[in-house]
């Protein structure tokens, strides 16, 4: 039965516990998911710039027997004024298998999953959600610390603007996490979404006996930065250096990482046990390999 993948909310934990174990599962062995996709079709349509994110889905489709098309937004029948709904019903006529997307409004992939069969894909929404970067994630801690429950974590940086934050909302009450939140007060949302977590009031608390410090950025493209006085303001008050970073701490990054702003470069080239960009960027590739498997072939 075919699936969406719209938002960590809309899941069961057992299914984001499927979802980390397939990944693993992938990631040991070959012969796990070779040819899963074999003569399955995916198409990608990325309206906002992604490396990570897009390069991962298409890797990991290729590495299990699929196709990927991509979809050019600025070369598309959108900017010729068909509608978005009229675009995704006459796309999915030409009968792929699932759809990858990612949109700069919130809502956008449920909103096109309303006029089509085809599984969609949520590879990031407006404010929303980020709920493959969240699988990655867990898919990395329990590698690392061996279990997903009772962890203690802090998000740190622009969390008004976080798809991060808001699908690890979602997966802190799955797991029972002790999950807070640090950052300027200019980046921090209403109280009303962030009810569940708890607002660290200075940087030496967010960083106290924590088991994961979860970094972002500050999102220049969506005005962000606008209310602080500089990036180097920044790094003094809310980046991590060699001077302040825990050493029984793991760090994360879902990337890209604006080095010595949120995270020196110092502690990115020299403290690779800790730091886990970029296995996280590897698990990404697992990970999307799960998505695939659990929205195409159940």
């Amino acid at each position: 039965m075919y699936k969406n993948f719209l938002g960590i909310k809309d899941l069961q934990k057992n299914d984001v516990e499927t979802l980390v174990a397939t990944a693993i599962k992938y990631k040991q062995s070959m012969e796990e998911y070779k040819n899963l996709l074999k003569d399955k079709v995916i198409i990608t349509i990325f309206f906002e710039n992604s490396t990570r994110t897009r390069t991962s889905f298409e890797i990991a489709a290729k590495k299990m027997g699929g196709e990927i098309v991509n979809i050019d937004y600025e070369k598309s029948s959108l900017k010729k004024g068909e509608t978005d709904f009229d675009t995704i019903q006459n796309l999915s006529a030409m009968h792929p298998d699932a759809f990858v997307v990612r949109h700069y409004d919130s809502g956008y992939p449920n909103f096109l999953s309303k006029f089509t069969d085809i599984p969609i894909i949520n590879a990031g929404d407006g404010i929303c959600e980020h709920p493959s970067q969240a699988v990655l994630d867990l898919v990395t801690m329990q590698e690392v610390k061996g279990r997903l429950d009772n962890l203690n974590v802090c998000i740190i940086g622009d969390i008004t603007n976080s798809r991060v934050a808001r699908s690890h909302l979602e997966t802190a009450k799955m797991f029972n996490w002790n999950l807070s939140f640090y950052g300027p007060k200019t980046m921090m949302p209403k109280k009303e979404w962030i009810k569940e977590a708890k607002i660290e009031t200075n940087l030496e608390k967010a960083l106290c006996d924590k088991d994961f410090i979860i970094l972002l950025r500050i999102q220049l493209e969506r005005n962000s930065g606008q209310n602080l006085p500089s990036l180097g303001e920044y790094a003094k008050f809310f980046g991590l250096n060699q001077n302040n970073t825990p050493k029984k701490t793991y760090i994360m990054h879902p990337g890209p990482v604006n080095r010595n702003v949120e995270l020196s470069s110092y502690v990115m080239d020299n403290n690779k046990n800790k730091t886990l960009i970029t296995k996280q960027v590897e698990n990404g590739v697992f990970a999307r390999m799960a998505v695939y498997n659990f929205c195409i072939n159940g």
